[in-house]
């Protein structure tokens, strides 16, 4: 992993802003699995730097070597607060990952009805099929 997702992942919110401040790392740069730091902070529940990264304009639906957007990552760890910050910024919640589920499907799994509804009340796709 690059310094901006080991500091994104750890919650360092000044390393994470020092880095891209100083042009060390950019916003959007990948690690070996396709992965950015917003996905790394949603993963890990660090709400301060998923902040930081939307309100810089990272790329909020990049995907990481599974298909897997941060919201899906977000659903997937049960980090609902940073759920809400990417829906609240746009986040598409009918991006479907390698396997052909969706964030929803995630929420569903998990039973997890909080994050499913909402899910919903940001355009989730209820009908949304897996490959399976």
């Amino acid at each position: 992993m690059g310094k901006i997702h080991d500091a994104a992942k750890a919650g360092k919110v000044a390393k994470v802003q020092q880095f891209l401040l100083l042009g060390k790392c950019g916003l959007n740069d990948l690690d070996w699995k396709n992965r950015t730091a917003l996905h790394l902070a949603c993963s890990s529940g660090r709400p301060e730097v998923v902040t930081l990264l939307v309100d810089r304009k990272c790329n909020i639906n990049a995907r990481d070597s599974k298909k897997c957007t941060a919201l899906i990552k977000a659903v997937k760890y049960q980090r609902e607060e940073c759920v809400t910050i990417l829906l609240e910024h746009g986040a598409d919640p009918n991006v479907v990952d390698a396997r052909g589920l969706t964030a929803l499907h995630h929420a569903a799994y998990t039973n997890n009805i909080s994050i499913t509804a909402k899910l919903l009340s940001h355009n989730a796709d209820i009908e949304a099929r897996n490959k399976v």
